[in-house]
C-alpha cells in the first residue's frame, strides 16, 4: 500500500478513536457481547475464528481489520448455506439457460426440463451448514485482505466510510449461497474494465457512483440475457453467476454486487417485498454518490438517479435494503412484543429505505379505530399486508393494542390490509383499503347494492400498452398486384385496441386478391393475429402468407406467418422498425367485408373457450365465488356483483397472471 493512502487511514483511525462497537460497550457493562455470543455458537469452530481475531489484534495498524473481523463474526450466526446432489443438479439450470440463448427454447421450458430430469426441488432435502460453525480462518482472512486491498487502492475508496465499507464491500456472501473464494478471481477478470477510468481526467473519478456507472456500462455490454423464470425455492447461485450472467432480477443483482464489491465499489440490494400493483417482489442494486445522492440499476438498464426515474413514482408500500448485519433494534423490539414473528421479519437483515424511493408517502399512517374489526388480538404486533392474488403478504409492522394502529413511512396508493400473525396464520383486522392522493381512506367493503360487470382481462394491461400503441396508425391495404404498386387503403387504425379481438366492418365494393397489414413507423409491425372475412361470410378466408422476412429476435420465433396461424399468443415482431407488413394471397379476388385483429400481447385478455371463475373479497378472510364460466367471446359478464367489492378473476385453462381489481363506472380498475 502506498504511504499517502496509508496516512489517510491512520487519520481515519484518529477520527474514530472514540467510536466503540456495541460488543465493546456491552463487555464493559458485563453484558455478553455480540462477539462473545457468536463465538459461543461457533462450537468446534471457535478456535478458527479466534485465530483471526488474534492475528489482527497483534498490530495497531490492523485495528480496522480487527473491527472488520468482529463485524463479520458477530453476524455469522444468522447465515446458513446448503449442499447436496439435488442442488448441484438444479444449478445446471443457469448453464442450460446460457446455452439456449438465441434459440426457440424458453426459460420456462428449461425449468420444466430440469424438473423432468431431476424431480421436484425442496430446500429441506439438502444438508444445511451454519457459517459460524464452518468458516475457517484462512477463508475469513483472505476475504478481509482482499476487501481492504480494493478499498485502499481505488481512487474513490477515500470517499467510502468504514461503516459503508463493512456493510457494502466487506461481506463474503450475499444470502444463502454456497461459500467459495471469489474475490481474487472476479477482481482479475473485471478490474481491467476500470483501467481507462482510473487514468482518465474525469473530475469526479473519486466518486463511487461515477465509478459504478463506468463499470456498469461495460457489464451491460457483456450481459445479454436475463429472465423472470427460475426454479422456485432455489438458493442463491453464488459467484458462479458472474460466469453465467443469466437468471432473474435476483441473479442480476447478485452478479452486479459480486463484481462491484470485488472492485471496491460499495453497493446494496434494495427491494420491494411486493409491488404495490403486482403480485411479486422486485429487487435491484443501489449506489450512493459522494454527495449523498442515490442511484440504482435494475435488469440491464443504465445507472439512474432514483429521484429522476420511474421507480421513484412506481406503486409500492415499502422498500427495504439488505444489510449483512442484523437489524438488532428491530429484532429486539419485535421480540419484546411477541415471540412469534412472520418469517420475513424473523431475522431482519434489512433497513427501511422507503423514504428514499417514495415520491408520495406518509410518515405516519394511522388506521381509523372505527374501521378495525372488534376483538382482542393474541399478538401485539400488527402487520400491514400487500395483495398477492388472493393472498396477503406482510410488508410492514407496528405495535397493536387492539385499537391503535400507526405504521411509519408508507407510500400512498396501493391496496393494503392489516393482520396479526397467530398460530402460523394471518388474522385480519380491517377490510382491504387504499389511501387516496388526498389522504383519505377508501375501504373495499362490499355494499348491499349490486351491479353487472363486463370483463376484458384477468390482469392489468399496462405492460401491454406499448403493443396496443404500436398498432395506432397501422393500415390495411388491398391490391391485385402482389407488389402492391397499385393499392387501396381500406382501413386505418385510429384507436388503440383494448380487447383481444377488434372487429372492423367494411363496405368493400371491388374484389381484390392480395390483402395486407402495414405497421406504422417505429412499431416493428407488431400484431398477433389477423382474420379476414368475405362479404356476408362467417368463414375466415384462407391464403398463402406473405410478408417482410426477419424478426427482431433473429431466431425465427416472431416471423410474419404467426399472424395467420390462428394463435393469439404468437405474434409478428419485424426486424425492421418501419415498413414491415404481413398479408395473404387469397388465390383469387375476394370482396372483404370484415377484419378481426389482435395486438401482440402477454395472453391476459379473455380468451374464447377458456374456463374462468370470479371471486369477491368478503369479510375477514373469505373470497366468495360468483361462478365458473366458459367464455364464448373475448368478454365475460357476471351479474349481481356487490358494488365497492375487491374482485379477482381466475383462468383455469392457462396462465398464472391475475390481479385484484374494482369495478367502477363500468370498467375494471386494477389495484
Amino acid at each position: 500500500m502506498k504511504t499517502p493512502i496509508k496516512l489517510i487511514f491512520i487519520s481515519l483511525l484518529t477520527i474514530i478513536v472514540s467510536f466503540y462497537s456495541c460488543s465493546e460497550i456491552r463487555k464493559e457493562s458485563h453484558i455478553p457481547s455480540l462477539l462473545d455470543t457468536a463465538l459461543q455458537q461457533a462450537k468446534n469452530n471457535r478456535s478458527e475464528l479466534e485465530k483471526v481475531l488474534s492475528y489482527y489484534r497483534l498490530h495497531p495498524a490492523d485495528s480496522l481489520k480487527y473491527r472488520a473481523a468482529c463485524f463479520l463474526i458477530e453476524n455469522m450466526p444468522y447465515y446458513t448455506y446448503y449442499k447436496g446432489e439435488r442442488l448441484e443438479q438444479y444449478l445446471t439450470f443457469y448453464s442450460l439457460l446460457r446455452e439456449t440463448r438465441g434459440t426457440n427454447i424458453t426459460p420456462r421450458a428449461v425449468v420444466d426440463s430440469v424438473y423432468y430430469m431431476y424431480g421436484p426441488f425442496h430446500l429441506d432435502s439438502l444438508q444445511s451448514y451454519k457459517d459460524i460453525e464452518t468458516v475457517d480462518s484462512a477463508y475469513l482472512c483472505n476475504n478481509i485482505e482482499w476487501a481492504f486491498k480494493v478499498w485502499y487502492e481505488q481512487p474513490w475508496g477515500k470517499n467510502v466510510s468504514f461503516t459503508d465499507f463493512c456493510e457494502y464491500i466487506l461481506p463474503y456472501r450475499i444470502a444463502n449461497e454456497t461459500l467459495s473464494d471469489w474475490r481474487e478471481d472476479i477482481y482479475h477478470k473485471y478490474n481491467h474494465l476500470l483501467d481507462s477510468f482510473r487514468i482518465s481526467d474525469i473530475v469526479d473519478k473519486d466518486d463511487p457512483a461515477v465509478a459504478a456507472r463506468c463499470l456498469l456500462d461495460s457489464l451491460r455490454k457483456r450481459s445479454k440475457f436475463f429472465t423472470t423464470t427460475v426454479p422456485p425455492e432455489l438458493p442463491h447461485v453464488g459467484p458462479e453467476v458472474a460466469q453465467n450472467r443469466t437468471g432473474s432480477c435476483r441473479e442480476l443483482s447478485d452478479y452486479v454486487v459480486y463484481v462491484c464489491r470485488a472492485l471496491g465499489i460499495p453497493c446494496a440490494i434494495d427491494f420491494m417485498p411486493i409491488h404495490g400493483d403486482g403480485n411479486d417482489g422486485h429487487q435491484w442494486v443501489s449506489f450512493s454518490g459522494r454527495y449523498g445522492d442515490l442511484y440504482y440499476q435494475e435488469f440491464l438498464d443504465a445507472l439512474k438517479e432514483v429521484r429522476n426515474s420511474k421507480i421513484y413514482g412506481s406503486s409500492k408500500i415499502k422498500v427495504y435494503r439488505n444489510t449483512f448485519s442484523l437489524n438488532c433494534d428491530m429484532k429486539e423490539e419485535m421480540q419484546k412484543l411477541d415471540s412469534v414473528v412472520v418469517p420475513f421479519f424473523k431475522s431482519p437483515h434489512v433497513i427501511d429505505v422507503t423514504d428514499l424511493y417514495a415520491k408520495s408517502y406518509k410518515k405516519e399512517l394511522k388506521i381509523p379505530s372505527k374501521l378495525i374489526y372488534k376483538g382482542k388480538p393474541h399478538s401485539r404486533i400488527a402487520y400491514l399486508c400487500a395483495s398477492s392474488r388472493m393472498s396477503w403478504e406482510p410488508v410492514a409492522w407496528t405495535e397493536f393494542d387492539g385499537q391503535n394502529l400507526v405504521f411509519s413511512n408508507i407510500q400512498r396508493g396501493p391496496v393494503m390490509r392489516v393482520a396479526t400473525y397467530e398460530q402460523g396464520h394471518l388474522r385480519f383486522w380491517t377490510d382491504p383499503f387504499e389511501v387516496t392522493i388526498s389522504n383519505e381512506f377508501h375501504f373495499f367493503t362490499p355494499l348491499d347494492s349490486v351491479q353487472d360487470v363486463t370483463l376484458f382481462s384477468k390482469y392489468p394491461l399496462q405492460s401491454e400498452e406499448k403493443f396496443q400503441n404500436r398498432m395506432l396508425g397501422g393500415t390495411f391495404e388491398v391490391s391485385n398486384d402482389p407488389a402492391f404498386q397499385q393499392k387501396e387503403i381500406i382501413h386505418m387504425i385510429g384507436r388503440k385496441p383494448e380487447r383481444l379481438q377488434t372487429v372492423v366492418y367494411l363496405n368493400s365494393v371491388k374484389p381484390y386478391r392480395y390483402i395486407r397489414y402495414v405497421g406504422p413507423e417505429e412499431a416493428h409491425c407488431n400484431v398477433a393475429e389477423i382474420t379476414f372475412y368475405a362479404v356476408n361470410d362467417t368463414i375466415p378466408l384462407k391464403g398463402r402468407a406473405m410478408g417482410t422476412p426477419g424478426c427482431y429476435q433473429k431466431d425465427g420465433s416472431h416471423e410474419y406467418p404467426n399472424v395467420f396461424d390462428g394463435n393469439t399468443e404468437t405474434s409478428f415482431d419485424c426486424l425492421a422498425a418501419s415498413g414491415g407488413w404481413a398479408g395473404l394471397d387469397l388465390g383469387s379476388p375476394k370482396r372483404i367485408g370484415r377484419i378481426v385483429y389482435t395486438p401482440r400481447n402477454y395472453d391476459n385478455y379473455i380468451r374464447p373457450g377458456d374456463e374462468y371463475e370470479l371471486f369477491c373479497c368478503i369479510g375477514r378472510d373469505k373470497w366468495d365465488s360468483f361462478g365458473v364460466q366458459i367464455s364464448k367471446a373475448d368478454t365475460l359478464v357476471y351479474k349481481d356483483v356487490p358494488v365497492n367489492a375487491l374482485l379477482l378473476l381466475k383462468n383455469y385453462s392457462r396462465g398464472t397472471q391475475e390481479r385484484i381489481f374494482a369495478y367502477e363506472n363500468g370498467k375494471q380498475v386494477w389495484k
